[in-house]
């Protein structure tokens, strides 16, 4: 935004009233008991509004769409992490979010139990057994092996300082390649 660059900047699920519906259900502790295929329905919902509602207008536009977690984290928590099967997974994810795919996907590593240490209060997700973190982890970082060209993987271990720095430097390759206005 400094550089006068059209971004906007979402979360997933949420950055819709329907997303923020889907969020607040799906990191409610009291759901505790929510299968896994309830659980990705909600994610599914919540991403197929926010791309009808807000990202494809802004592409249209020209904005950056900047957005904290996307089709991997489905991929990576449903699928590694709850065992559902990933044909599934994207075939559910491909009608969400249609034809688009992220330019560049930041994934910050840290290992489990660091980021429990960071962590204040825990929501629903966060609660799940180590064991679940570690497949969740080992997921996102087999995602990053298989597309190496799109993911950028930075030590989050390192200080939010650091580790700010770092995107800041991803991001500003990918603004000089002129990718992310017209993709995603």
């Amino acid at each position: 935004k400094k550089r006068g660059i059209p971004v906007l900047v979402l979360r997933e699920p949420g950055g819709t009233t329907v997303g923020e519906a889907c969020r607040a259900i799906v990191l409610e502790a009291r759901h505790s008991q929510m299968s896994p295929q309830a659980e990705l329905l909600l994610y599914l919902a919540a991403r197929a509004q926010i791309v009808h509602e807000k990202i494809l207008p802004a592409l249209q536009k020209g904005t950056w769409v900047l957005c904290d977690r996307f089709e991997d984290s489905t991929r990576a928590y449903q699928g590694y992490g709850r065992g559902l099967d990933m044909k599934m997974i994207d075939a559910g994810s491909s009608i969400a979010r249609g034809k688009l795919q992220p330019d560049l996907t930041i994934l910050l590593d840290i290992p489990p139990r660091t980021a429990f240490k960071r962590i204040g209060r825990r929501d629903r997700m966060e609660k799940a057994p180590l064991a679940f973190h570690e497949r969740v982890r080992r997921g996102f970082l087999d995602l990053a092996r298989r597309d190496a060209r799109r993911f950028k993987v930075l030590d989050a271990a390192l200080s939010k300082e650091a580790v700010a720095l770092r995107m800041i430097h991803e991001l500003e390759k990918q603004i000089a390649k002129g990718k992310g206005a017209h993709g995603f």
